[in-house]
């Protein structure tokens, strides 16, 4: 595991007990050369039509908050 995706992670950290209360998670699939970020939403975040808003609000601020430098960051659903 590369030091940018162990930075992503911690942050993800923070967030999940967030997304475990409303029985969802995020997963981090893959951050690439660009350091694109790419993550899962799994559990009811998959289905939830406030997906977009936790993701936009909440887990994409959070990253670019704590590591100003990543690129785009998308996410998967299951």
């Amino acid at each position: 595991m590369s030091a940018i995706d162990t930075q992503v992670e911690q942050v993800l950290e923070t967030i999940r007990p967030y997304l475990h209360a409303d029985g969802g998670d995020v997963e981090l699939v893959e951050v690439n050369s660009e350091l694109d970020v790419v993550l899962r939403l799994t559990g009811a975040c998959s289905t939830c039509s406030m997906s977009e808003m936790t993701m936009t609000a909440g887990i994409e601020e959070s990253l670019r908050r704590a590591i100003p430098n990543i690129g785009k960051i998308t996410a998967l659903k299951d």
